[in-house]
């Protein structure tokens, strides 16, 4: 029988690049919130794929940029490339349309080629939208002059396409050892913080381009029986003008924000909710690190 396999994987990228998608299709459950909207994923967010030779933990760290500064998101930059070196072993994910400045930078926070790099593999996603795979040669050629992957594994996270032999690259380099985690278990984050998540991304994706950054939620009420579970929960603005934008005209934009994380909090509580939800404001709070770890972004972690 071969080694048993164990260890934490850190997927690390630009924003949009799809790591929180490719996460929840290994795992096979949505653990980690997704959007087009740029570094949506806030926390370190593990998820848990055990098979019977491998227990793979995977850690969704946000996406690396330093264009929308504020001191939330200097620190999820901060946290994203420490993370870096606590870990068995690095997916480096890019676009497959191509290498950008953002993924070159990220490359500079790889460990140093003398450091050892055997634990960092590349991960090529969103094949799927390449017109020609032809076009793959030439990229992975180009990206093994920019650092001395181990592995170079194109892949399709929104399609599933090449996630068996990510797998088999990963379990190759993770270190023999025992399981972290119980075999039935899919993430160390609770149920409370997974329903936060997902109210948070419905309002992301309802809402426009410029409110989603200042947007958090936290859970207020959460009463559960056998048949029924009844939460109530806070969506945060920085600005009073975003309070009217969330709510929407005659409380539309809210309720519907409401309804379908509610159908989403059902199916990962397997019983009906009734879900509660209040807009109220913060200012600043992305540059205020007490409020910060008030409303749950201590990034600690």
């Amino acid at each position: 029988m071969p080694e048993f396999r164990t260890g934490l994987i850190a997927f690390i990228g630009r924003p949009n690049v799809g790591k929180s998608t490719l996460i929840n299709a290994l795992v096979g459950q949505k653990v980690s919130i997704t959007s087009r909207k740029a570094q949506t994923t806030r926390h370190r967010v593990r998820g848990v794929l055990t098979r019977t030779d491998a227990q793979y933990v995977f850690v969704d760290t946000p996406g690396l940029q330093w264009q929308r500064r504020s001191l939330l998101s200097d620190r999820m930059n901060a946290a994203a490339a420490r993370l870096v070196g606590e870990v068995d072993v690095v997916g480096l994910m890019i676009d497959a349309r191509g290498w950008r400045p953002e993924d070159d930078r990220i490359v500079g926070l790889l460990p140093a080629a003398t450091e050892g790099h055997g634990h960092v593999v590349l991960i090529i996603n969103k094949i799927d939208q390449l017109r020609s795979r032809d076009l793959l040669l030439p990229l992975i050629e180009a990206s093994r002059d920019r650092y001395p992957f181990a592995d170079i594994v194109p892949v399709s996270a929104e399609r599933g396409d090449q996630l068996t032999a990510l797998l088999a690259v990963l379990q190759a380099h993770l270190p023999p050892g025992e399981p972290l985690f119980d075999a039935d278990q899919l993430t160390d984050r609770s149920v409370r913080f997974i329903a936060a998540e997902l109210i948070r991304e419905k309002a992301i994706r309802l809402l426009g381009d410029e409110i989603p950054y200042g947007l958090a939620t936290t859970i207020e009420q959460w009463t559960e029986s056998d048949g029924r579970a009844v939460i109530g929960a806070t969506v945060w603005v920085e600005r009073e003008s975003h309070r009217g934008i969330v709510v929407g005209a005659g409380a539309s934009k809210l309720k519907e924000i409401g309804r379908q994380a509610r159908l989403e909090i059902e199916r990962l509580l397997e019983k009906p909710v009734h879900l509660d939800l209040w807009v109220k404001l913060c200012q600043r709070w992305r540059d205020d690190a007490a409020q910060m770890a008030r409303l749950g972004y201590g990034l600690h972690e």
